[in-house]
Order: C-alpha cells, then structure tokens, then sequence
C-alpha cells in the first residue's frame, strides 16, 4: 500500500531525509501546528474519534492484563506522586529471572497515563516476559528535566529490585520515546548501579525538540530553547559513547505519521549509525500515530513479533 497522497505531498515540502536547514523552519505557524499534531493525520478515523479509539483501547487492554496476568500495581519507585510502576509477570513463573520490558506512554509529555497503557502485557507476558508500565509526573506538574530524571529512576528501581534479570528493553511511544532515548545518555553512575540494558525501541518518537517550542504543545511544557535543546537526544546521540555497542537501538514510525515525525525518525537513526550506536529503522506499513501501538495487543502484529525476535534472538 502506497502512503497516503497528502503525506506523500507533505513530505515533499518538508524534505525529509534532505540536508541543509531543518525543513521544520522554514514553515509557517500553521503548517508547524499541524505536523506536530499526530491525530490530524489519521486516515482511517477521525481526529477526535482516533483519541478516543486509542484511550479505549489502552483501557480495555490493561484491564486484561490485570485481571489475566500476576501483577504488582502502583509500585513506588520514588516519593513523587506519578512515580508509580505496574509490573506484569507471566504467571507461574518466578519473579526475577526474566526479561522485562519497561513501556513508557506518550501523550506529548503532558496527556496519558500508566493506567491506560498495558497494550503489550498480553502477548509478551505469553512469551515469558515481565512488562514494567511506567508512570511519571506530567505537565504542566511535571518538567521534562524531572521526566528525565523520573524515568531514570524507574530503570534503576527496576534492576535494584530485579538484578537477576535477564534483560531489560526500553520501549516509548511519541514523548514516551522521546524519555527512552534519553536513556541512551544517561550517566548510571550516579545512581550506583547500571542497568541491563539488552536493548531499545523508539516508536513515532520525537528526538529534537525545538520545534515544540513554537507549537501548542508547549503551553503546558513551558520549554525554553535551552531546554529544549538540552532535552533533545537528536542533538547528543552522535558524541556519546554507547555503553553496550552491542545493544539494538530501533527506530520505529508509522507509515501514516506526520512527515516530520518521518524526518525526526530518520534523522535520529541516521544520528546513531554515526555515533556508532548498533541502530536500524522500520516503517511500519498501513498504521497511523496510535494504530502503531493500538496493534501490539496482537500476538501477531509486526512490531510485537519484532519485540521478540529482539528478546529472544
């Protein structure tokens, strides 16, 4: 199936995968709003509808998992009030020796919420593996420096409390991926431990974030250009050194994402290749900003099998 004809012209305009000045810039107000507004490019629904379909989603599923699977709901990891995680272990199965998959949602840094979120505990805990969904505080409560910092934390909670582990993978969504790639920065040092990190997966993820400084969005961020660029792992990735060249960083977008989502994705994977990071890129065909992880409540689903093979390879 081709792209859609609208992203297809877009893209075109953006110019992705282009050098030079990033294209983001040289467009108008409105033109910047509406690239960084995933459910204004979602086909098969209307925007409002594909909200509601996605939260719904997210609900249903993590209801199923809660009620099929051994879990531990609202673990502190830190005093914070969103600092809370849900683990989800595969039943008769000791706790510990594992793989564990830690999720953290999107929602642009400010919308969405742990509770809504165990779209993957089904089939992965099926396969043997610990899903860890992640909470942090969100704007405007939150800032993204004490997401960071939030989400670091939940790492370190994680390997403290399971260092048997056999494993841990980092999966985001949009801001969510925005959080784990900053994980490719973090200095484990500091916090006396280093976690396991097997590997990392990017999905629809945003890595500059400049241009959310001259959108909506940033109502309730309050980033200033410093910030911003201090927060944007696209600007970092290439001159720090990976703590494990060995381990998979993926770089995952929809087909049906923004065109700017596109560039952001493959300009950061292309940042990583460079910086010698062990990184490779997926488009996943005929799935939208929240298609892409509505389907991973699906055993069979392509990002959920690439999860797997991932794991277990």
């Amino acid at each position: 199936m081709q792209t859609h004809p609208a992203v297809d012209r877009a893209m075109e305009v953006s110019g992705v995968g282009v050098s030079g000045e990033a294209p983001w810039k040289k467009m108008s107000a409105e033109e910047l709003e509406h690239q960084y507004l995933p459910r204004q490019w979602v086909v098969r629904l209307g925007a409002e509808e594909a909200l509601r379909t996605y939260s719904q989603i997210g609900i249903e599923a993590t209801r199923r998992a809660q009620a099929t699977w051994k879990s531990l709901l609202h673990v502190p990891y830190g005093d914070g009030e969103g600092e809370r995680v849900d683990i989800y272990f595969p039943n008769k199965v000791a706790e510990g020796a594992l793989p564990f998959f830690l999720f953290f949602h999107g929602g642009y840094w400010q919308s969405g919420s742990k509770d809504q979120s165990a779209f993957m505990v089904d089939p992965l805990a099926a396969q043997g593996v610990a899903v860890v969904i992640v909470g942090y505080d969100i704007a405007p409560k939150g800032t993204l420096d004490q997401m960071v910092d939030q989400v670091t934390r939940s790492i370190v909670f994680v390997q403290k409390r399971y260092p048997s582990n056999e494993g841990i993978y980092l999966c985001g969504h949009s801001a969510g991926a925005h959080l784990a790639a900053m994980m490719l920065l973090a200095d484990w040092t500091k916090h006396g431990v280093t976690p396991n990190l097997k590997g990392f997966f990017l999905v629809s993820g945003v890595f500059d974030l400049e241009p959310m400084v001259y959108t909506s969005q940033n109502v309730a961020l309050q980033l200033t250009l410093e910030d911003a660029r201090r927060n944007s792992p696209q600007l970092k990735v290439a001159q720090a050194q990976p703590a494990d060249p060995a381990c998979p960083v993926l770089v995952v977008v929809g087909q049906f994402d923004s065109p700017e989502f596109h560039r952001q994705s493959w300009e950061f994977y292309q940042t990583l290749c460079q910086g010698g990071w062990k990184a490779s890129f997926e488009k996943l065909s005929d799935v939208d900003h929240f298609e892409i992880i509505e389907t991973l409540t699906q055993k069979d689903s392509v990002l959920t099998q690439i999860f797997l093979k991932t794991i277990f390879q």
